[in-house]
């Protein structure tokens, strides 16, 4: 890390200001070399300096140049930040300098993973820095700014330092059983110390299905025969025509999607063809795609019509959703009752309508009911949302469980001892304490060029 990258930070196109980073050991230098106002070696660290980026004595552009000096700055190391008029072309022009006077282009993430590799931000940050510029939801803004902040790395370092001070105890045991100020660790003992680790980290995993609803949204498929009001209900719940709407059955022939926010939390709805037998070859294709959609939901919505009799193909899909989350909802109930309610008593059922302003207000509030919202939403935010963490939190865990076997099977403390320092290691990697270097190529490589 001892060359000088730099990257575009905002947003390329028509714009007020344009945003170019650098960042390395000689960055102040180089943008030095092309800015005409103070001498950028001699200002002080975290100043913003007016002058003119120019080439061989012409000006390219007016800029404000931000200076911040190593140690205190998002890499650690000097950080260079030229504010310039926004639009192609002039900031391509101002990249295109620095890039020919020793900088080269940064890869995705790198300033990040410089930030990482510097020891200004754990791995668990890095990967939330991530998740709050992906964020599109107040809720999910609070949960990466809590793993910021490092809530769930201080968890992760305290069950770290429970495990080693047990490994401690062991090592000095076997190497130095006169020493008599150690713990003396017995299978008992053993025990006892790993119950704490392994009820702290289920309590971690508990909150991971809230963690991925909090970042990723759920996931609704709404569901149902021809004409009995999908698209009605999408548009109604975007509030705009998204899905287009006729009389005519089969009109919808794709899926269509749409994303609201529900106290803080995004759902993403996926209205999908109507489901029925069909000759039809393209409309066979979308009713296969209503099918997937099924599959892929956190919930599905089978809407049914209050002002039709149940069809033989609506009670072969209520019957293949039996293991499938959902609830029903009986459209168009401003309409005279024709729908036969017995063979639904086993059902939940909520009423609406597309037409009254308040139509689809139960629709909302199941759903705000099933996934427990308002109790999301009133909780701390000290969760586990990234697949990769949760992945390496069940492994350990799973690990922990064949130990605590294992003491209960009196296997000697010193054989406990090699999976135990397994765990320490898969945790050590959630923070970073511990990694291999493509690990890290993979994360950053997901996330933008100037960051």
């Amino acid at each position: 890390m001892n060359d000088n990258i730099c990257a575009i930070s905002t947003p390329l196109g028509v714009g007020a200001i344009s945003i170019i980073r650098v960042s390395g050991p000689q960055s102040i230098n180089i943008v030095n070399s092309i800015f005409e106002g103070k001498d950028l070696t001699k200002v002080k660290s975290h100043t913003i300096n007016y002058g003119f980026i120019s080439e061989n004595g012409k000006n390219v552009d007016e800029v404000l140049v931000s200076v911040m000096k190593a140690p205190r700055t998002y890499t650690k190391e000097d950080i260079v930040e030229i504010n310039c008029h926004g639009g192609l072309s002039t900031t391509n022009k101002v990249l295109e300098l620095l890039l020919t006077n020793g900088c080269r282009l940064a890869q995705g993430g790198e300033f990040t993973k410089r930030a990482f590799l510097n020891g200004r931000i754990d791995l668990v940050q890095a990967e939330a820095v991530g998740d709050l510029i992906n964020s599109t939801t107040e809720e999910a803004r609070r949960l990466s700014l809590s793993q910021i902040e490092g809530e769930l790395s201080k968890k992760i370092k305290t069950l770290r330092k429970k495990i080693v001070e047990l490994l401690a105890n062991i090592a000095v045991n076997i190497d130095y059983p006169e020493y008599e100020d150690a713990e003396d660790v017995t299978t008992n003992v053993f025990k006892n110390k790993l119950e704490p680790i392994i009820d702290e980290i289920k309590s971690i995993l508990l909150t991971a299905k809230d963690g991925k609803i909090i970042k990723d949204g759920i996931n609704v498929a709404l569901i149902g025969r021809p004409n009995v009001g999908k698209s009605s209900i999408l548009n109604k719940l975007l509030d705009e025509d998204k899905a287009i709407v006729s009389n005519i059955e089969g009109t919808t022939r794709d899926t269509v999607e749409g994303t609201i926010s529900l106290k803080g939390i995004k759902f993403n709805f996926i209205d999908t063809a109507g489901i029925r037998k069909t000759n039809n070859e393209i409309e066979q294709i979308g009713v296969n795609k209503s099918k997937k959609a099924i599959q892929n939901a956190d919930i599905v919505i089978l809407v049914l019509d209050y002002n039709e009799k149940i069809s033989d193909d609506e009670i072969k899909l209520i019957e293949s959703l039996e293991k499938i989350s959902h609830f029903i909802f009986i459209n168009k109930n401003d309409q005279p009752k024709k729908i036969d309610l017995n063979n639904l008593t086993d059902q939940e059922l909520v009423y609406g309508n597309t037409v009254e302003i308040d139509g689809i207000k139960m629709l909302k509030d199941k759903l705000i009911e099933k996934f427990n919202i308002n109790k999301i939403s009133a909780r701390d935010f000290t969760y586990v949302s990234n697949a990769r963490q949760i992945s390496l939190l069940k492994n350990s865990l799973g690990i922990l469980n064949e130990l605590r076997t294992q003491v209960l099977n009196n296997v000697p403390v010193d054989i406990l001892e090699i999976d135990l320092k397994k765990v320490f290691d898969l945790l050590g990697e959630i923070t970073g304490e511990t990694y291999k270097d493509e690990l890290l190529d993979e994360l950053f490589s997901n996330f933008c060029l100037g960051k």
